[in-house]
């Protein structure tokens, strides 16, 4: 995706992440929903009618010298959802979308589309559902809707939320989500969250325990192994299975006395528990059967801990921020194949153990001069990777043998500064205007084989027009230059096993940068609800990529590719049309890509890159009772992937669809029982493999998975305190 609400290549499908989890006790669920129903006249009687409640419609706030015309959300519009906390509110806004910042360089300047107290935030590691998910809808006083572009934040453009909150006392929330599957996987019971918040004189607290990326995933079934004239060769049958919890204890502290002075410190500690199984068993023609394990062990930790401190400085108002993060991240796979007529067993270890370091320092200093905004900023980072790699044969005794992995173990530093002036202005009373330029000078090091030093300087700016001819109806557009942030694994060379592939180190890797082009159309109906198109063009230098190195290959860098995108989302709130507590949402995502292939010179697309998304998403605030039904669709495509000697594409689909049921007052509670996946969606690859290099070689095999994944039977309970 072209960081539209997610990013370019690969689409984050969040019905889906966790493909196939688990294994379903259908009995539990059963139990969930019949319990669920048996509350249902209590709470119908003696609940308010929520399904009554008519759809969220903002009022309208002119424009101002002091700023642009926005709308304004109180907590009342969505008192049918009867929301927890600031993401069920923001959720349910007609036509908005939440985009997480980008994942660029350093914090640099804004990029995602919420605001807090009508501040960016300044850290890292929190996603923008994490941060709205720990706000008590209680403590919302609105929520406001402007144009990023007639804002005196840089870098922000099209829609944005504003959430305006306080919290006057002590209050607290949690969730409880268990999960479960009917084939291959355990049950999951670890997914949940706790957060409380509260305010002592000038200063506002929250702590909070996460574990909602837990997940228990599984899926099961035939691969079948074709030679170039499509005989079967192999038969396969896997099972597979992952385990993964990664619990997160966060706490922030405000002080916010009278005056411009404000001050934030937040950090957290998480651990990630990650573990993969699966067991296959192989027969084929001439070949002794045999029993094929693979065990991956990616447990690890990290921290981060940051802070800002604002004030009025001179004319204007200063801002210093600091951020320091760390990750340790090892990483183990062993695969062993053991025939059944006792030949001795065989064997791989593939193990690496990074350490990757963050520390930055920014300062931001705002003040308003020819009837505009200004600011100037500027940033240190220090990005460091420590990593020691080995691989593993298993000898004849079955002992694994280790081996030093020389260009897979280093480590790669970069040292980067930026300065960028941006100025922001309304130039007539339905348009404003917003340009930042600047450049980053960096230096990248990498130690350990065929070590290396580049220093690179690079200019960034964007230009932002906003145009607000009505309340109704308003226009963005954006040019910008990118420089995206780089993963420094890449830099290494790494062995994937399961496939038989395996990168070679590359020195020479350089961030991926970019020409970016971005309109935003949003237009609104009142009571039916609204819809928005984006379109997006990038042209691309350097996009990373799998590319030649000597008889290998290695990521890198392709000089010149280019993307574009059209995304188009509505809501219809059909209450006017009598159809009360009735709400759709629609989304058409169409995208295309092309670059040169290295290896064979012709024209293709992205590796791994999501063209086409369909969904739709139908929700029922049952008048006169607490109740509410709906049900989703969702149908994707993605590119296969290209490497040196195959094309590869996984999937899972062709369409994702779910039904549920909630109740929105069981003793206070708002519970919801779900069963995922009711058409089927299966996980399948086509894979072809090549002799030598894909394009100039016969194929060697073909590999065809169909793995079953079943339905997903979820349940979850919702309170507040």
């Amino acid at each position: 995706m072209l960081n539209v609400p997610v990013t370019m290549g690969k689409y984050v499908r969040a019905k889906t992440r966790a493909v196939g989890e688990g294994r379903v006790m259908c009995r539990v669920s059963v139990v969930a929903l019949a319990a669920a129903f048996a509350v249902m006249p209590a709470a119908a009687q003696d609940a308010p009618a929520s399904g009554d409640t008519p759809p969220p419609v903002p009022a309208e706030i002119p424009a101002t010298a002091q700023g642009g015309a926005r709308q304004a959300y109180t907590p009342a519009d969505f008192a049918r959802y009867a929301p927890v906390n600031a993401y069920d509110m923001v959720n349910q806004v007609p036509g908005f979308q939440i985009r997480d910042n980008e994942q660029l360089r350093g914090l640099g300047q804004a990029t995602g589309n919420v605001l807090f107290n009508g501040k960016r935030p300044s850290n890292k590691a929190d996603t923008m559902y994490m941060q709205l998910s720990r706000i008590p809808a209680g403590n919302v006083e609105r929520i406001e809707i402007v144009d990023g572009a007639t804002l005196d934040i840089p870098g922000l453009s099209g829609q944005v939320v504003n959430i305006v909150y306080r919290a006057d006392g002590f209050s607290g929330q949690f969730a409880w989500k268990p999960e479960f599957r009917a084939h291959f996987t355990d049950p999951l019971f670890t997914r949940a969250d706790l957060s409380v918040r509260g305010r002592t004189g000038d200063v506002e607290y929250e702590a909070a325990i996460n574990n909602d990326d837990s997940a228990r995933s599984g899926a099961g079934g035939p691969t079948l192994i074709y030679d170039r004239d499509r005989n079967i060769i192999e038969r396969r049958r896997d099972i597979w299975q992952r385990y993964y919890d990664t619990p997160k204890l966060s706490g922030r502290v405000t002080w916010d006395p009278a005056g411009d002075t404000i001050a934030n410190l937040g950090g957290h500690y998480q651990r990630i528990l990650d573990r993969y199984q699966e067991d296959g068993w192989r027969t084929g023609p001439g070949l002794a059967d045999r029993l094929r394990t693979v065990r991956e062990n990616a447990d690890g930790w990290n921290y981060e801990i940051g802070g800002d401190y604002q004030f009025g400085f001179g004319p204007g108002r200063l801002k210093l921020i600091g951020l320091r993060r760390f990750s340790h991240e090892p990483y183990a796979q062993e695969i062993v194949t053991t025939p059944v007529d006792g030949t001795p067993a065989t064997g791989d270890r593939f193990a690496q153990t990074g350490d990757f370091g963050e520390t930055i320092a920014r300062g931001e200093y705002q003040w308003k001069m020819f009837g505009g905004d200004w600011q100037l900023s500027g940033e240190a980072a220090f990005n460091k990777l420590d990593n020691v790699a080995s691989t593993a044969r298993l000898n004849p005794a079955g002992v694994f043998v280790d081996q030093p992995f020389v260009e897979g173990t280093g480590g790669v530093a970069e040292d980067r500064y930026e300065a960028l002036l941006s100025f922001g202005r309304k130039l007539t009373g339905t348009l404003n205007v917003q340009i930042i330029a600047g450049a980053e000078r960096s230096t990248i090091t990498q130690t350990g084989a065929s070590g290396l030093t580049r220093t690179f300087f690079r200019p960034k700016g964007s230009v932002s027009i906003a145009w607000t001819p009505s309340a109704n109806f308003d226009v963005s557009v954006k040019m910008r230059r990118r420089v995206l942030q780089l993963s420094f694994y890449d830099f290494l060379a790494r062995a994937f096993l399961n496939d038989g592939n395996q990168n070679a180190s590359n020195t020479d890797l350089r961030p991926q940068q970019d020409w970016s082009y971005e309109a935003e159309i949003n237009r609104k109906f009142g009571a039916w609800g609204s819809t928005k198109i984006l379109l997006i063009y990038r042209d691309v230098e350097d996009r990373v990529d799998v590319i030649p190195i000597g008889n290998g290959e290695a990521v890198g860098n392709i000089a010149k590719a280019k993307a574009g995108a059209i995304d188009w989302t509505s809501t219809i709130t059909l209450d006017p049309a009598g159809l009360k507590g009735v709400r759709l949402d629609t989304r058409l995502l169409l995208q295309k890509s092309s670059l040169r292939d290295p290896f064979t010179g012709e024209t293709r697309q992205w590796n791994d890159f999501t063209d086409t998304i369909a969904s739709i998403a139908l929700r029922h605030d049952v008048p006169a009772t607490d109740w509410a039904w709906g049900g989703d669709a969702e149908y994707s495509h993605y590119q296969p992937t290209y490497r040196r000697a195959q094309i590869d594409r996984i999937w899972e689909g062709p369409v994702w669809a779910s039904v549920f049921v909630e109740n929105k007052d069981v003793k206070g509670l708002t519970v919801r029982a779900s069963i995922r996946n009711i058409l089927n969606a299966r996980s399948r690859r086509d894979r072809t493999a090549y002799v030598g290099v894909r394009g100039d070689s016969d194929v060697d095999f073909i590999e065809a998975r169909d793995r079953l994944i079943g339905p997903i039977f979820s349940f979850s309970v919702r309170g507040k305190f």
